[in-house]
């Protein structure tokens, strides 16, 4: 078997309600899914989820090679990139194209990738995620109510701008869910804010994790804030590569190791085997059909993963369920993800997850407020030239 080219589309995801974090909102809850196939000459077709920018100067690293070779071919794309760097958007090339690689390996083996990854257990636990922070307090419990009915105790709130709603809002998922909070607070605070906001909000409830309190980079940032409160620390969605987790391990700074679904198969399982070593549990981030949970599955230290979701992008469609508080793998060869490419294309439909105003757009004052809640501040009058 050699690969022998791809095909890239994109389709969409419709959440059904208001989508973001403290970094911006999408309205419409309507956001772009891209998809890239991967041809080979054997006739079978491997599937990669997620935004994949890049992979022009990616491909020619696996073209013609032989697709069951995966982490040295993984390794091959990173030394492809070797001058440029692998970080950002080629990261998420080499990510995508690791996830059509693995599902082209199991294929091959004529079994699920959990099991080609060594998996025991089909089951993978979970906690909601709705990305819902533009969700009004009183339209919520309805939003979660699916969740609950699927078994699910545990809950991530989206947070960081306004401390009172989020403890009425964390206080409300504890009583919906009756297990673990956490809040995801997407890098929007200090260090400072962080273990005053986090330590008010210990005051009503146990905090499960704080998410991102600090920028991704700042080791020292994420030891202080883990040494100022209860809750765990949990960073590590946006980190590219392994050399981006190490300042965090070596300082002490980060209590549950999580890893973006969008980055692949490979980049999460040495993620995994790295935090492993320091005795600390993982968890990957954004799980929305990406087959990294079949990954999960295969390793000792996976505590939960980040379900955003109960039902897949259009035209994908997936072989497992969401029951019993989690993803239930099935059985299909591969990762277990189709794609109706005619469906797709019929698609009109256009998402707004690259909006200026979406939640990929840091703003200004992010780390900036003295309080929580972002206040209108008039500005003074222009001096006049006498």
């Amino acid at each position: 078997m050699r690969i022998t080219g791809y095909r890239s589309l994109t389709t969409v995801h419709d959440w059904g309600h208001p989508v973001g974090d403290a970094n911006g909102v999408i309205a419409d809850g309507l956001t772009e899914v891209p998809v890239l196939l991967v041809e080979t000459d054997a006739g079978v077709t491997g599937v990669g989820l997620g935004p994949h920018p890049g992979v022009e100067r990616v491909f020619p690293a696996v073209e013609g090679e032989d697709p069951r070779a995966v982490t040295a071919l993984y390794d091959r794309m990173l030394a492809h990139v070797f001058k440029t760097g692998h970080t950002g958007s080629v990261f998420g090339a080499v990510g995508v194209l690791d996830m059509a690689l693995w599902d082209l390996k199991a294929k091959a083996a004529g079994e699920p990738l959990w099991r080609t990854l060594g998996a025991r257990d089909r089951f993978v636990p979970g906690y909601a995620s709705c990305l819902e922070i533009a969700v009004p307090d009183e339209d919520l419990p309805a939003l979660w109510a699916p969740w609950v009915e699927r078994g699910f105790t545990a809950v991530k709130v989206k947070g960081g701008t306004d401390l009172d709603r989020d403890v009425a809002r964390l206080r409300l998922a504890r009583e919906v869910f009756g297990g673990a909070v956490m809040l995801d607070v997407n890098e929007s605070w200090t260090r400072k804010q962080a273990v005053r906001h986090v330590a008010r909000i210990e005051e009503e409830l146990d905090l499960t994790w704080v998410e991102e309190p600090v920028r991704r980079w700042d080791a020292e940032g994420h030891a202080a804030v883990g040494r100022g409160v209860r809750a765990s620390v949990a960073t590590g969605e946006n980190l590219t590569g392994l050399e981006q987790f190490r300042p965090l391990l070596a300082a002490g700074a980060v209590d549950v190791v999580q890893t973006g679904s969008c980055w692949g198969l490979t980049h999460f399982l040495r993620v995994a085997t790295l935090a492993h070593a320091h005795d600390l549990p993982v968890s990957p981030v954004g799980y929305n059909a990406e087959p990294v949970a079949a990954a999960a599955a295969a390793v000792p230290n996976h505590l939960v993963t980040e379900v955003q979701d109960l039902v897949p992008p259009l035209g994908v469609g997936v072989d497992h369920l969401i029951a019993d508080g989690g993803v239930v793998l099935g059985d299909a060869p591969g990762n277990g993800l189709t794609v109706d490419e005619d469906l797709i294309r019929r698609t009109r439909d256009s998402g707004r997850w690259a909006a200026p105003a979406g939640p990929h757009v840091r703003p200004a004052d992010a780390g900036l407020r003295l309080t929580a809640a972002p206040r209108s501040v008039p500005r003074p009058a222009p001096l006049l030239a006498l």
